[in-house]
């Protein structure tokens, strides 16, 4: 049930994203929902993957190359979920920042209320 929840926390904050930035496009909540689904597959399959071989860089960077490792794999999302379109790299980086500090804020007030 709780990961329900998440998903349509993080579905909300894909929304708030699109109607915050400009780069981004999502034709309606259920297409969210999709996105948030999507990421949420990347994020568990691939990015580990993706932060071990950039591992070098990340550390060159003081772990700033990690922001443009969210940004292409949000892209990366905009690519492959139909309805949802995320144009350049500004727009994917503020997306995946955003989308982040979105859904961390609201699922600590969900274990809040729900504690």
């Amino acid at each position: 049930m709780s990961w329900i929840i998440r998903l349509l926390i993080n579905g909300l904050a894909v929304v708030i994203a699109a109607q915050v930035i400009p780069q981004i496009h999502v034709t309606g909540f259920g297409t969210a929902i999709l996105v948030a689904l999507v990421l949420g597959v990347i994020n568990t399959f691939i990015r580990p993957i993706l932060v071990f071989l950039t591992l070098p860089l990340s550390f060159l960077t003081l772990g700033l190359f990690i922001f443009i490792l969210n940004a292409f794999l949000f892209w990366l999302t905009g690519t492959l979920t139909p309805g949802f379109q995320v144009e350049g790299f500004m727009g994917a980086l503020l997306g995946s920042i955003l989308v982040s500090i979105i859904s961390w804020l609201l699922n600590g007030i969900w274990k809040g209320i729900r504690d």
